[in-house]
């Protein structure tokens, strides 16, 4: 029997705990054992959950129960989350995980913590929600160099400017509609200022690159200046205006990584994924390009990643698994994107124009200073 323990029985906890339960048959049968959730650590009291008589209080239950191989770490935040998955590590437990804040802050030191203990770190669900994207990057496309990722990685943001797109919306309208719906927090900073983002690419670069760049250095806009006169704009060059992660490598094998509202020619797959669907353009230097699509976020489809994960920490012993091992990314290996040559669609008060060169503060100023200017991927 393989004992399992969650942490956190917010939205994600309760469905992984659903999950678990209504393909128990079919997840065993991967497993060829049966599992068993043996404790649910959280601050409340469920009485009308199904689980109720599973929840427990203190986490020194869970960690010093020799019984439990596998923890599920749903809690959000850093801490104690980051704490809590540190003891576990070290107490030779897999800890799996949907927390991309833990991960792409602490991952070098926790997988090799996890490396050291013979233990496994997994966080699938910490990119793309119920999307597959960690471990085809980690196993499936192991052979190819990664020469570049461009992503759809913050459902809200891309509700937001769908609809924007769709009706002729300002910016702020549509963002009371996004809180009225659930798909905005009370405190949208997060997801509109691309720090959500900025957390998923940094984990994508890192399994990419093996260095972690610190996702307070990741180059991060976020959408609240987009506005439907530059979505017009777009169209009519032939772009839809998606906020976008990217990761590539300069010339100089420098990392760079960036979110910014881009423009998306018509032709890329990113260009249609609408709503508050995710997208993740991957490009291989022998496969080329691949499309990772689905929902990146929700209850369900987030709990199923993390369910992925506790079946292959539970399936495969850690002996034998391909150790991830990430170091953490100085700042002589972040290139400098103030540099960049990229395409842009340069828009001011009374034109728009397509170039290959940044607008400087001098050329700005021929416009009376007003110029915005987005990257075409």
């Amino acid at each position: 029997m393989i004992n399992v323990a969650l942490l956190g029985f917010g939205v994600v906890g309760s469905g992984c705990a659903e999950v678990l339960t209504a393909n128990k048959e079919k997840i065993e049968a991967h497993i060829g054992e049966e599992i068993n959730i043996k404790y649910i650590l959280d601050l409340r009291e469920f009485p009308d959950s199904p689980f109720g008589n599973l929840i427990v209080h203190d986490f020194n239950t869970v960690l010093d129960d020799p019984d439990i191989s596998v923890v599920a770490e749903m809690m959000g935040g850093s801490h104690p989350a980051y704490d809590f998955t540190k003891a576990l590590l070290e107490k030779g437990k897999s800890v799996v995980t949907s927390n991309k804040e833990v991960v792409s802050t602490f991952g070098v030191e926790l997988l090799e913590i996890a490396r050291a203990n013979n233990a496994r770190y997994l966080f699938e669900a910490s990119v793309g929600g119920g999307i597959p994207i960690i471990r085809p990057l980690t196993n499936d496309l192991a052979a190819n160099e990664i020469l570049s990722i461009d992503g759809i990685l913050n459902g809200t943001t891309n509700f937001i400017l769908t609809k924007m797109k769709n009706e002729g919306l300002e910016f702020e309208v549509v963002l009371k509609e996004a809180q009225r719906l659930g798909y905005a927090e009370a405190n949208p900073s997060a997801d509109v200022d691309g720090v959500d983002a900025a957390r998923k690419i940094a984990i994508l670069a890192a399994l990419a690159s093996g260095k972690l760049v610190d996702p307070k250095k990741v180059s991060a806009e976020g959408i609240r200046n987009v506005t439907p006169a530059d979505m017009e704009i777009a169209r009519k060059f032939g772009y839809a205006i998606k906020l976008i992660g990217h990761y590539e490598t300069d010339e100089n094998g420098k990392i760079a990584v960036s979110v910014a509202p881009r423009f998306v020619p018509a032709s890329s797959p990113l260009a249609s994924i609408d709503d508050v669907f995710n997208g993740i353009l991957v490009r291989g230097n022998m496969l080329g390009d691949s499309l990772f699509y689905g929902r990146g976020a929700g209850k369900l489809p987030t709990a199923s990643a993390v369910c992925a994960d506790i079946i292959d920490a539970a399936f495969t012993n850690a002996s034998h698994a391909k150790k991830l091992v990430w170091t953490a990314a100085d700042d002589s290996e972040i290139a400098d994107l103030s540099a960049s040559k990229a395409k842009r669609c340069v828009i001011t008060k009374d034109s728009a124009f397509i170039t290959d060169e940044a607008v400087t503060a001098a050329e700005a100023a021929k416009y009376d200073g007003f110029v915005k200017s987005y990257e075409i991927i």
